[in-house]
């Protein structure tokens, strides 16, 4: 079967290889053989993050369980520009949406951080990562970001890897032209919270070597959309999809 005619795609954390047995659990069954109603013989690309895809047919199925068997590859790995995306949670479902959008378009990372003005003290990291897993189901990837623990801001900053840029996505200059050219990778973008960077963080940020600063047009947007903005004018001119 080629892998064109497969509209099944799992995410398993297990070795991928021609022959590979491929335990299922609970939930995988369940969406498997309840919910999509495939049986013995049936078939899913499967991939890992690290081993490219690969086609996989149903060995057994189970109420609680089940085995998919490695066929062959179905698509080579393909990892992501090396760009982490750094964004302050808001609300639930806005924070669900710029983690499911990072991964679709290409984030290698993904750090929630607080800030001064975040107005989240807490996420459910678990979640977070499953959102994640779920868009590179869904649009055909091969890789999987993480997404980190809620940190400090000024902790991550003060932590910095030599040689990463950080494209600060700077609210102040919404009134600005144009930026040039992003940063290529290594590279981080930086999204501010609903009520932007405080004035102690915008001041520090300013005297960091590594920050470069810029505008994402003449209208100040909303978190989310900020993110997806920023990630497309850094994938459209520094990464993959030029």
């Amino acid at each position: 079967m080629s892998g064109e005619a497969v509209k099944i795609r799992l995410y398993l954390e297990q070795p991928l290889g021609a022959g590979q047995g491929l335990d299922l659990s609970r939930d995988h069954a369940h969406y498997l053989f309840n919910v999509m109603r495939l049986g013995p013989g049936g078939f899913v690309a499967v991939f890992n993050g690290r081993d490219g895809a690969w086609m996989a047919e149903v060995a057994e199925a189970g109420k609680r369980g089940g085995t998919l068997i490695c066929q062959h590859q179905i698509a080579p790995q393909r990892n992501p520009p090396d760009l982490w995306l750094i964004f302050a949670p808001i609300k639930k479902a806005r924070t669900d949406f710029i983690v499911e959008k990072a991964a679709e378009m290409g984030a290698a990372r993904i750090l929630p951080v607080q800030t001064d003005f975040t107005n989240s003290d807490r996420i459910r990291q678990d979640r977070l990562q499953a959102h994640a897993i779920e868009a590179a189901e869904q649009c055909g990837g091969t890789f999987v970001p993480v997404v980190d623990d809620l940190q400090p801001l000024s902790r991550l900053l003060a932590a910095w890897p030599e040689g990463r840029a950080l494209i600060w996505a700077d609210e102040g200059l919404a009134d600005s032209a144009p930026p040039c050219p992003p940063p290529p990778a290594p590279a981080a973008l930086l999204i501010g919270p609903e009520g932007g960077f405080s004035a102690s963080e915008r001041d520090r940020l300013r005297r960091l070597p590594m920050v470069h600063p810029i505008s994402l047009g003449p209208r100040i947007l909303r978190a989310d959309t900020a993110a997806v903005a920023a990630l497309t004018l850094w994938q459209s001119t520094a990464g993959d999809w030029q």
